[in-house]
Order: structure tokens, then C-alpha cells, then sequence
């Protein structure tokens, strides 16, 4: 993708109109209300490691419809104090993978927990283990597609409401400190990290990277990659199920989740990103419904900030510590990489 063409200083203040059900609200409460009411408590493994100098339990815990989900937690060795927590959604295709790959949020002082997205973990990393027991209508290989005849079988309601309750199980461990919970992913991980923040009470933040799933009406025409790609290509067969198609994406777009987040963010977004492109990531941050900063990676596709964006989300998150209840309503300039 070429470097962008539209001025940055319209992206920073692009506010697009998104479409959103009359029944959003309604759909997932009524969605969250029924999973909760079928959660059993988190199960914690401790797990034999060669990381003597953090402790790691292998987690289970209940998600959509009390089904099983997998994630690791891991804590600084010998903490005696309930921690903050960050809990982290992983990219397209991924899993939760091994615990030694990612103890930079422990080694700083953070529960960390990993949640693993069910049904994927096979495309790259180290895998995953948690199965997606339920089928799906006429799909395109991939996971946008799954289910997408109707919102209540679609794929992402099954993944998002993973993510909120993934949120009630660490706020339920007696290592973590329930009122110091903040969220963080990239790419999709970036798109859960929305729905999760725009589903959920009491965070203290919420950090999407390069965030996915935002503003679908628009970046299924405007990027020739996947995952987007996937739905054109569903849509190229199926001429006659655009209506239903963006009806039942409509219910799961990041634009209309990052409305109703309560939690200050940190986003960040490659200018030359051809899978999530700039604008969509704009549309989610723009509309964010409380303080939101944004670094801009001038020269970066996809991979965004890499190492230089978790370094900037660890001071951030940090220089919060003694500002989280002043949710502040401006918005501060954003940083140019």
C-alpha cells in the first residue's frame, strides 16, 4: 500500500458514520447475561518452568455459553500483593502459544493474562488449544465469514464475549487487584481489545494496536488484503447477501464498541498499513467515547510500532497509575514515530 495520499490532519479528525442496530446494546446484554449465567470459576495449574523468576499457571476459564477457554497467567515469582492485570487478545490466526514469548508485562510488574482465541492458533506462533465447537453455514476459509448469516451465529460473538469474561475471571483471582484491570492486543487482538473495552465497566485502560474490525463497510472496499478479503470474496459468490452481510457486521464493529469505552486508550496505527487501513483505525479511535491518545507510525504497515509501541503502552500505562480516575475529556495531540 502506498503511503497515504489524504492529509493526516483529516485523518485526525475524521468522525465517518458507521451503521449500528437499534438493538445493539440489547444484543449484548442479553448475549454477556447469558454466557455469566452459565460461568463456572477460572481453573489454575501451576506450571513447572524454567522461568524461576516468574510464576505461570496454565488457566481455564468459561466463555460464550460456558464453554471452555484456555489462557496463560503469568506473575512476577513470589508476588504477595494482588497486582494490576493486563489481559491481552492475540492477532488473526494465532494462539495463546507458550508463556516464555511474552513476559515483558510480567517482568514489569503485571498479572498478565494471555487469552487464548478459541478455534484458531494454527496460521502462526506456537498454537493454540481452544476448539470452537460449533458450525457454520457457507463460509470462506478463514474466520469472517464464520456464521455470518446472522449475528447470533456469527463468529466474533463467540470471541467477544470470550474477551468480557476472560475480564471476570482475572478480576475474580486473588493474585490480581479486581479494580487495576487494563486491556492490550494488536491487529485483531487490537479489534477484541475494542469490544472488550466497549463491553465492559471499571477498566483502567485499554491499548489496541493497529487495531482490526473497525468500520467494515469501509475497508472491505478500501484494502486488497486479508483478512478483509475474505468477505469480498464471500461476497463475489453470494451477490445477493450484501444487505445481510454488512447487517450482521454492524453488530460487531469497533467503531460502534469504541463508542461506548469508558477506559482512557492508547492506540497506535501504521500509516502505510494495507490490512488495517489508516482510516478505519481513525473511525474507531475518533469515535472513542473517552481520552484517547494515538501514535502514528509514519513510514509502518501492519507491523506498526513492534518493540517501540509496547515501550510507549508500558510508560503510558505506568503515568496512569496515579491519573485513572480523571478520565479526562480532551484529547491530546498525537506523537509522530
Amino acid at each position: 500500500m502506498p503511503r497515504i495520499d489524504t492529509p493526516i490532519e483529516e485523518f485526525r479528525h475524521l468522525r465517518p458514520s458507521v451503521t449500528e442496530p437499534e438493538d445493539f446494546d440489547e444484543f449484548w446484554s442479553t448475549t454477556l447475561r447469558e454466557s455469566r449465567s452459565l460461568a463456572a470459576p477460572p481453573r489454575l495449574t501451576p506450571i513447572d518452568s524454567p522461568l524461576s523468576s516468574f510464576d505461570v499457571y496454565d488457566v481455564t476459564f468459561s466463555g460464550f455459553g460456558g464453554e471452555p477457554v484456555l489462557a496463560w497467567l503469568v506473575l512476577p515469582a513470589g508476588a504477595t500483593e494482588p497486582l494490576p492485570a493486563v489481559v491481552e487478545y492475540v492477532g488473526y490466526g494465532g494462539g495463546r502459544g507458550l508463556p516464555h514469548e511474552r513476559l515483558a508485562w510480567a517482568a514489569s510488574g503485571y498479572a498478565h493474562f494471555v487469552m487464548d482465541t478459541r478455534g484458531q492458533g494454527s496460521a502462526w506462533g506456537s498454537g493454540g488449544g481452544t476448539a470452537d465447537p460449533h458450525g457454520t453455514g457457507a463460509s470462506v476459509p478463514g474466520f469472517m465469514t464464520r456464521g455470518i448469516h446472522d449475528p447470533h451465529d456469527y463468529y466474533y460473538r463467540r470471541v467477544f464475549t470470550d474477551a468480557v469474561l476472560a475480564i471476570d475471571a482475572v478480576r475474580s483471582l486473588e493474585q490480581v487487584d479486581a479494580s487495576r484491570v487494563a486491556l492490550c492486543g494488536g491487529s485483531q487482538g487490537g479489534g477484541i481489545t475494542l469490544a472488550a473495552a466497549g463491553l465492559s465497566e471499571g477498566l483502567v485502560a485499554a491499548m489496541p494496536d493497529v487495531p482490526f474490525l473497525c468500520h467494515f463497510e469501509h475497508a472491505v472496499g478500501l484494502t486488497g488484503s486479508d483478512p478483509y478479503q475474505e468477505i469480498v470474496r464471500f461476497l463475489s459468490v453470494h451477490r445477493d447477501a450484501v444487505e445481510m452481510t454488512f447487517r450482521t457486521l454492524s453488530y460487531f464493529d469497533g467503531v460502534n464498541f469504541a463508542k461506548r469505552a469508558t477506559a482512557p486508550a492508547l492506540f497506535s496505527v501504521g500509516l502505510m498499513d494495507p490490512v488495517c487501513p489508516p482510516s478505519t483505525v481513525y473511525a474507531a479511535r475518533n469515535h472513542y467515547g473517552a481520552h484517547a491518545d494515538i501514535v502514528e507510525y509514519a513510514f509502518n504497515e501492519h507491523e506498526g510500532g513492534q518493540g517501540v509501541q509496547w515501550q510507549r503502552q508500558a510508560e503510558w500505562l505506568a503515568a496512569r497509575a496515579a491519573v485513572l480516575e480523571e478520565r479526562k475529556p480532551e484529547r491530546m495531540p498525537p506523537r509522530v514515530a
